[in-house]
């Protein structure tokens, strides 16, 4: 194993506050409603298009990220599922549905978090019922960064297929933002 940046014991004890978790939950949610407006647009072929990638197909991959926003939210409430993602997930039009609802699920959760529960330990399992705990702070910027890597792959899918993906930089988030116009 690779030895551990010097850094290392540093951010364990450099919790994020409760206000920048919360700009990048919704952030997130801008950036994947965003993704989902352009992958309406595509024919049923194109959202089903192998790219002989791990989750193969534009509709898969956005199915691995809501499902992976939804096993990460309810391990948060202590509530483990059983199953990744479940055949639905994979239908678009029931993404487009049950996918902002939950994003609003983890805004209402997030509204109320403090800094002292975000530097606090969250303890849960994964699918294999291996047992992890981690700062609560880590596992939300995992569950951003999760999604940003993966967007990006769906990203690389609408250019490949000559559509031009929205821009979904975090910075342009903040522009956004910054005049009124991100939603999420």
């Amino acid at each position: 194993m690779p030895a551990l940046p010097e850094w290392r014991g540093i951010i364990d004890y450099m919790a994020v506050p409760a206000e920048t978790l919360r700009q990048h939950l919704d952030y997130t949610a801008w950036a994947s409603q965003r993704l989902m407006g352009a992958a309406a647009e595509l024919t049923p072929e194109e959202l089903t298009r192998d790219f002989k990638t791990s989750d193969k197909t534009v509709v898969d991959t956005l199915a691995h990220i809501f499902a992976a926003d939804r096993i990460w939210l309810q391990r948060i409430h202590g509530n483990p599922q059983k199953v990744f993602i479940e055949p639905a997930d994979r239908d678009f039009e029931r993404l487009r549905e049950a996918w902002p609802a939950l994003h609003r699920q983890w805004k209402d959760w997030a509204a109320s978090l403090t800094d002292q529960q975000a530097a606090a330990t969250l303890s849960y399992r994964d699918m294999k019922g291996n047992a992890y705990e981690q700062p609560l702070w880590q596992v939300i910027l995992h569950v951003v960064n999760h999604g940003s890597h993966h967007r990006g792959m769906v990203s690389g899918f609408l250019r490949a297929m000559g559509h031009t993906p929205p821009m979904l930089d975090m910075i342009f988030f903040y522009r956004a933002l910054a005049a009124g116009s991100a939603t999420s």
